[in-house]
């Protein structure tokens, strides 16, 4: 019975836990178009991770993983919430048509908006810098992007 009922209380636990944890999914569209998923690590601060297709003809490949800290929430509106944010990340890009890979590190700095039901809006800049086999490369400064999420 006592291992019955710390089971269940242990499981309690873990789901209010994990439910206090917010998280967001959305899109993403800048150079490509990019599927988001948004995780709240430690108080405002969170972690971004986008999968997705870029080029003209969506014909390469990216993975991006950012820790955002969340540098200040202005009261500019009485509905809803704004947040801005940076953090630092990784990206790994891939073009299969070329055989060509790179992996580098890139920053982010971004604005969002939060509704009062769950819609996320957001606009950020995000350079970043590449190394591989086609030699350095880089999006410039001004690699930037809009996204909408759902956040739950």
């Amino acid at each position: 019975m006592k291992k019955t009922l710390l089971i269940i209380i242990a499981v309690l636990g873990f789901a209010a836990v994990a439910s206090a944890q917010p998280r967001a999914i959305g899109i993403r569209s800048g150079w490509g178009f990019d599927f988001s998923y948004e995780h709240t690590i430690k108080g405002p601060n969170f972690a971004e991770l986008e999968v997705g297709l870029d080029g003209y003809a969506f014909d390469a490949f990216h993975v991006d993983a950012t820790y955002n800290f969340m540098i200040a929430n202005p009261d500019w509106t009485p509905v809803g919430t704004w947040g801005i944010y940076a953090g630092p990340g990784v990206s790994a890009y891939m073009w299969p048509s070329e055989s060509v890979f790179y992996a580098g590190v890139l920053g982010n700095v971004g604005l969002e908006y939060k509704f009062k039901f769950p819609l996320q809006l957001s606009v950020d800049v995000r350079p970043r810098i590449m190394f591989g086999n086609g030699g350095i490369w880089t999006d410039g400064l001004f690699y930037g992007g809009v996204s909408a999420r759902y956040y739950f």
